[in-house]
């Protein structure tokens, strides 16, 4: 007799948040729709007047506009409350289309009477983006060979303190941007030393590292930038620079390809961590270490030298994220001018469910959500300026609480590892 087949039953782990967190952005829609109709059009400016080929405006009338949105919103949710309850995961492409038009209808309905220029709404949203995916793709690679890396905001501001500084003294940009480098491994590594070989809890060394940094860079901007900021303070910045042909595309040319070459090395680590991470034995061997260390160490590979090189490394990406708030932009530096980026970049980590690709496409979600509040200000919206201010953080939070679902981290993430 053939012996019997078995089939193991593969367990797929589902969650209500994505359905809850739809219904509650749907019925927001449908409030606008019912309580805060607004009679008028809405203008979509999709070019700018430098932009090589003109786009005509997008006018759509704002009262329909929200209700078809909302039933839409509707439907998506309907979808997604189907899918877990017939235990399957609620996708990540449905989950975009219902923020695209969420937004959509939220700014049909803010920018009621006013003409909403895209161009610079997406080319803002890209700029303050830039640290948070430097951060987040330092985050990343910190989690995925076990350690976590609270420290991402001492680490960016360490690197825009450092890259101002360097650069005023010398006039040379690229010397800012080396010197915030090593400002950022020079943090990690101290995370690595007393998280790796001392064991000292890694949330509580992150936390210090923030708190102490901040300090730092503090007494020295009133101590020593102030009174020399001419010598001291006065970074030049990184000049934009298009791409021929790229530059000219509509819309995602301006946005994307007229940018400065912190940008674009952006572009490049983006791609190399997804690359590294899941086809190079470099990846494999970090991803082992985060895994399961001591099966990694069995087969020879060194766990802790590995999680110390690989902290460093993580510093090194976001002190140069660090050198966008600087040289990057040409601002001088300033106490605490991160402003919580770091935090929001361990958030788009989380959110993006520890993939390089996933955590950049949250990171660009949280720079559009800090965007948007100055340009609603600007057009006059009628959103109260308080709940404006607090709109990129309102984004973090249900992002990561609402829509993330049951996810699991690298198992090792935060453990020690002590050799037995």
């Amino acid at each position: 007799m053939p012996a019997p087949v078995v089939v193991l039953a593969k367990t797929v782990i589902t969650s209500w948040k994505a359905p809850v967190a739809f219904l509650v952005f749907t019925l927001a829609m449908f409030a606008l729709a019912i309580f805060g109709a607004r009679p008028g059009d809405t203008t979509f400016r999709l070019s700018s007047p430098a932009d090589a080929i003109q786009l005509p405006e997008v006018v759509v009338p704002s009262a329909p506009t929200v209700w078809v949105v909302a039933i839409l919103l509707a439907v998506v949710t309907i979808v997604s409350a189907a899918m877990v309850r017939a235990q399957r995961r609620v996708p990540l492409w449905l989950i975009v289309i219902f923020a695209v038009l969420f937004m959509f209808g939220f700014l049909t309905w803010a920018a009621t009477g006013s003409s909403l220029p895209m161009i610079g709404l997406l080319f803002g949203s890209l700029s303050l983006a830039v640290p948070l995916i430097y951060g987040s793709l330092a985050g990343v690679i910190g989690e995925r060979v076990g350690v976590v890396n609270i420290a991402i905001e001492s680490q960016l501001l360490a690197g825009a303190f450092t890259a101002a500084v360097v650069a005023s003294v010398t006039g040379n940009l690229w010397l800012g941007v080396i010197a915030a480098m090593v400002a950022g491994v020079l943090v990690a590594m101290v995370l690595a030393v007393f998280a790796i070989r001392y064991l000292v809890d890694q949330v509580i060394v992150g936390v210090v590292l923030n708190v102490l940094v901040v300090g730092l860079t503090s007494f020295f901007y009133s101590q020593v930038l102030v009174p020399n900021a001419a010598v001291l303070n006065a970074p030049p910045r990184f000049e934009r620079l298009p791409i021929p042909l790229l530059g000219d595309i509509p819309i995602i040319g301006p946005v994307l390809f007229k940018q400065t070459i912190i940008v674009y090395i952006m572009y490049v680590a983006v791609a190399a961590v997804y690359v590294g991470l899941f086809h190079t034995k470099w990846g494999l061997r970090l991803r082992a270490v985060g895994e399961h260390p001591q099966a990694a160490d069995t087969v020879g590979i060194k766990v802790n030298k590995t999680r110390f090189w690989n902290v460093a490394l993580a510093g090194a990406i976001a002190g140069l994220g660090g050198t966008f708030f600087t040289i990057g932009t040409g601002i001088a530096f300033n106490k605490e001018m991160t402003a919580g980026a770091g935090y929001i970049a361990l958030a788009a980590v989380i959110f993006g469910q520890w993939d390089p690709i996933k955590a950049t496409l949250a990171a660009l979600l949280f720079g559009f959500a800090s965007n948007l509040q100055n340009t609603l200000s600007v057009i006059g919206s009628p959103v109260p300026s308080e709940f404006m201010l607090m709109l990129p953080y309102v984004v973090t939070i249900f992002a990561v609480a609402g829509l993330v679902g049951k996810v699991r981290p690298p198992a090792a993430s935060g453990k020690p590892y002590v050799k037995s």
